[in-house]
């Protein structure tokens, strides 16, 4: 015959676990449906760690609404031949038989009115177990008490058993969540220290309490960064993780080792964690009541909490270390210590410590080997350069060049001032299409064929021409601009400008007065046909007249609205009438970098101011005034 009412009960029971938050929350579902079984007068429920100390136990007599509840952490070793196994055990007793020393609920069922216990000790989790007592009279159907005791606990393993998975997926979900800004944090920016400081961040408050990160210099590790929560322990750390002996020892000693190892207790001693650490964190910062509760507390509806689940204030909790390896492509690249001062559900697990520290290294090593590359691109575009231009008390010469592309490739701009045998000087400019390496060998190739010419005293149109000539064999697939000035000295104090272009932007010419007026140029490409010649224009400048070549970085330069530079471009240069060549090809050089919202493109710039005197005579006057009104 079907029992309608325990069967009610029952349903209301998994009912209720499905909703519940926490296993106390079914505390009123289990006891009031077992007591109101024929035969039972009392329900005691007690809940265990793992090393047999009673955490609370809590019981509820028939007709009563009150349960009484004790919190304890007493410790009944001989409890141990109660611990289940694996599956759930039942089992039946007599009152007078109880061992206290094993039975702490005996007193509790002696002053019930019946003869009997029916028990079943059941596992919720690997740090501990449970039971449920039932004190029961003769009129007691065992059986049936047994298999509603066996259902009672059934639901309660499965709730609880709900509750631990979806504190893990919420756990990993926040994980996962903590990963990816992790990962958006440290990848936006390519700065070695400013990466390094942000690894550090990253993981506190919400990891630990505090972060220890270290680079592999070839002289052992490198401390690089430290953060805490306690502002006060900020120094500390860092003053740990750049002199302690200790700390130092131990990263020596983990080497290689992939894993993370979690240090506490007597593993810390000597170190600079266990007290220095520990005592500076505030019990409100360090201690927090966590979700770890729903997972220790215990059967049977107790609402008592676990101990390693206290909430603030009982006291700070054992200092924890952790260390793990930061490697990436193949190669060790430093470590990273976190410092913790929280309960041990808290604790982040080796897996997500290893994604963080995965993710780490290669923002880290990111970093710098974009730090590489941009040496390493300096300094060969430094080599595609002239390390100094030439002096003369006729001219004054000066270049600037500005890097636009912010993944630092090589660049394909150059320029050279070169003096000649007839006492002219040739100043050349260009830019190959493109960048990167083959731009890059193009560069090297076009600027030291020119300049070879042209020290050899050959004419601008023939060393043009020869040049194209070799790009042709070459099978160069880029091609590329040029433009060869050249400047020779007249008795009376001018020199003559002879201009020769291979389809590069015309050179402008700031005269004395303030007038701007542009070079006549023209010519085909270099490296598209073979045979090709070009021509010259010739003009004439006056002392303190200035020549000014420039690649297409400076005129294509577009702001938001879409203008390019080109088109305020001879007011900029006006602007700057009377003042050197040094002043002039840098302030062109950040006026075009300040004016552009969009373009990429280096800046190449070649002034050079003729004097026609010797130095000392003095510039005209600078006027700050015009260069300002330029501006806007």
């Amino acid at each position: 015959m079907i029992d309608d009412t325990w069967s009610s009960a029952l349903h209301r029971l998994w009912q209720a676990a499905s909703r519940a938050e926490e296993v106390a929350a079914l505390a009123d579902d289990v006891y009031a449906p077992l007591l109101a079984t024929p035969g039972v007068h009392l329900v005691v429920g007690t809940r265990w760690d793992e090393k047999h100390v009673l955490r609370y136990m809590r019981a509820l007599s028939a007709g009563s609404d009150n349960p009484v509840i004790v919190a304890t952490t007493r410790s009944l070793p001989g409890a141990a031949v109660r611990e289940p196994g694996g599956a759930p055990v039942v089992t039946r007793s007599a009152v007078e038989g109880l061992d206290d020393s094993v039975w702490p609920e005996a007193e509790s069922l002696r002053q019930a009115p019946g003869a009997s216990v029916v028990a079943c000790t059941f596992r919720l989790d690997q740090r501990g177990w449970a039971a449920l007592a039932l004190a029961v009279d003769g009129t007691a159907d065992l059986t049936a008490v047994e298999s509603r005791l066996a259902q009672a606990v059934d639901v309660i393993v499965a709730c609880h058993t709900g509750i631990l998975q979806r504190g893990r997926e919420a756990r990993r979900a926040s994980d996962d969540a903590l990963l990816a800004e992790a990962s958006l944090q440290m990848d936006s920016s390519l700065d070695v220290e400013d990466t390094l400081r942000r690894v550090a961040r990253i993981a506190v408050p919400a990891v630990a309490d505090g972060a220890l990160v270290h680079l592999l210099r070839g002289e052992g590790p490198e401390f690089v960064a430290a953060t805490h929560v306690a502002v006060q322990q900020q120094r500390a750390l860092e003053e740990a993780g750049r002199n302690d002996p200790w700390l130092a020892a131990l990263l020596a000693r983990r080497g290689e080792d992939e894993d993370t190892v979690f240090l506490s207790g007597a593993a810390l001693e000597g170190s600079p964690f266990a007290e220095a650490v520990a005592e500076a964190v505030p019990a409100s910062v360090a201690e927090a009541v966590t979700d770890a509760v729903t997972e220790s507390v215990g059967t049977a509806g107790s609402d008592a909490t676990a101990a390693d689940a206290r909430p603030a204030g009982d006291g700070p909790h054992p200092t924890v270390v952790s260390i793990s390896t930061l490697r990436a492509r193949g190669r060790v690249v430093g470590s990273i210590t976190f410092v913790y001062q929280r309960p041990e559900a808290r604790l982040p697990d080796s897996a997500f410590l290893r994604s963080l520290a995965t993710r780490a290294a290669l923002a880290i090593d990111n970093a710098l080997l974009y730090e590489l590359r941009r040496t390493a691109v300096l300094s060969l575009q430094e080599h595609l350069l002239p390390s100094q231009l030439p002096e003369s008390a006729q001219w004054d010469l000066s270049a600037s060049y500005a890097v636009g592309d912010p993944m630092l490739d090589v660049g394909g701009d150059f320029y050279d001032a070169v003096p000649r045998p007839d006492g002219s000087i040739a100043l050349l400019i260009g830019d190959v299409c493109g960048r990167g390496a083959e731009a890059a060998a193009l560069t090297g190739l076009a600027r030291h064929t020119l300049r070879t010419l042209l020290e050899e005293g050959t004419d601008p149109g023939t060393a043009l021409s020869r040049l194209n000539r070799a790009l042709r064999q070459e099978r160069a697939s880029r091609f590329l601009t040029a433009v060869v000035a050249t400047l020779t000295p007249r008795p009376d104090g001018t020199a003559l400008l002879s201009t020769c272009s291979a389809g590069h932007p015309p050179p402008l010419v700031l005269r004395s007065d303030g007038t701007v007026s542009e070079v006549l140029s023209g010519g085909l490409l270099l490296g598209v046909l073979d045979d090709v010649s070009y021509e010259s224009h010739e003009e004439r400048i006056a002392p303190d007249d200035t020549l000014v070549l420039f690649t297409d970085g400076l005129t294509e330069s577009r702001e938001a609205g879409g203008a390019f530079f080109e088109s305020v471009l001879p007011a900029r240069l006006s602007a700057l009438r009377g003042s050197g060549a040094a002043h002039i090809a840098e302030s062109l050089a950040q006026q075009a970098e300040t004016f552009r919202d969009s373009g990429q493109d280096d800046i190449a710039l070649l002034v050079a101011r003729w004097t026609g005197v010797p130095p000392g005579a003095g510039l005209l006057p600078h006027d700050p005034r015009i260069e300002q009104a330029a501006l806007r």
